[in-house]
């Protein structure tokens, strides 16, 4: 059996265990993956059994995504795993060794992650940041300029590739001009094409390489006025194309209200405009019975896609991990423990 699973779609559960509507569910839907989030997080021991419960479900080694990036947006948090500061704040202190320090803290969450059964991780981020970047996402970003989000969100997806976790690299096509917070409202982006093309698409077409990958719930008027690009056939095209991502592609969380519509209208939308992998997080079982109606099973170029990304997940070296922290140490930038 492949471990890619049947359904295009990557659910979240309820609490800290699966309840038995949650195993009928996952068995029967088969889907090709699942997300945790803080509320199925206590212990490293009881997230290792929810991880190996879900797998279970399945019957397979199912992929299982975290939102790990470091900052305000990690899901395991002290007293059992490190924090972070936000990753534009640390590398705005590395100055010149930003892509170093970036990369050391990648490699420790990875195999944090990894010891729990966790093998894939919704990072990098190669939004650029800006001035007008709404404060939900700006300190989550890695850098302003192009060349730096590039170098760093590389070194990032690198350290997890190294520690056999996938990278899903997020928000394509871009992010950073949004003002608004995708999670109550639509942006929209009025830059035209060349703008975009030269500097939000740049860090996307420099990792377009890497296997998974996450769409931004953003209108771009220069492409696309009607339609976020999860959503738009048009900007799905500029991901594949212009981009170059021929990767496994998710939607960003469906239950995010820059989406219109209910959840199955929602997955639809996104599924007819190209996206392979629809993305529900929130445990809500009535809502995941939409979602699942609509996603369907995986076609064969979504199956392949899958296949390779799920390729990826090996480990390539032990490390040791207290030399990482004292590397980060020496730089001023070690994390703080329980």
């Amino acid at each position: 059996m492949s471990d890619a699973g049947r359904m295009a779609a990557i659910f979240g559960c309820a609490v800290l265990t699966l309840s038995a509507d949650e195993r009928a569910f996952f068995r029967e839907a088969d889907p090709f993956g699942f997300i945790l989030f803080a509320r199925n997080i206590d212990t490293p021991a009881q997230v290792a059994r929810l991880t190996a419960e879900l797998r279970a479900t399945v019957g397979r080694n199912a992929p299982i995504l975290i939102d790990q990036e470091g900052g305000r947006v990690q899901r395991l948090r002290r007293p059992h795993w490190r924090d972070w500061t936000p990753p534009l704040d640390a590398a705005t202190a590395a100055g010149d060794k930003a892509a170093h320090v970036l990369a050391l803290r990648a490699r420790i969450i990875a195999e944090e992650l990894r010891a729990v059964g966790i093998d894939g991780n919704c990072a990098p981020v190669a939004d650029i940041a800006g001035a007008e970047t709404h404060s939900f996402l700006r300190n989550r970003c890695y850098g302003e300029t192009p060349a730096q989000v590039c170098e760093r969100a590389r070194a990032v997806a690198d350290a997890h590739l190294a520690a056999g976790v996938l990278p899903v690299m997020k928000h394509l096509p871009g992010h950073g001009r949004a003002t608004a917070d995708t999670h109550h409202h639509l942006p929209k982006v009025t830059a035209s094409r060349a703008e975009l093309a030269a500097h939000d698409f740049a860090p996307f077409r420099a990792l377009a390489d890497l296997p998974m990958a996450m769409t931004a719930h953003i209108i771009f008027d220069a492409y696309d006025p009607a339609h976020p690009a999860t959503q738009s056939p048009n900007m799905i095209r500029v991901i594949r194309e212009e981009i170059g991502f021929q990767g496994l592609l998710m939607t960003d969380d469906l239950n995010m209200q820059a989406l219109s519509g209910d959840l199955g209208q929602r997955t639809r939308a996104s599924m007819a405009a190209g996206c392979d992998i629809a993305l529900h997080c929130k445990g809500d079982m009535g809502e995941m019975q939409m979602v699942a109606a609509e996603a369907g099973d995986m076609p064969p170029v979504t199956r392949r896609r899958a296949a390779a990304a799920l390729a990826r997940r090996l480990c390539q070296a032990p490390v040791d991990i207290a030399a990482l922290e004292a590397d980060l140490v020496r730089m001023g930038q070690g994390a703080v423990h329980g």
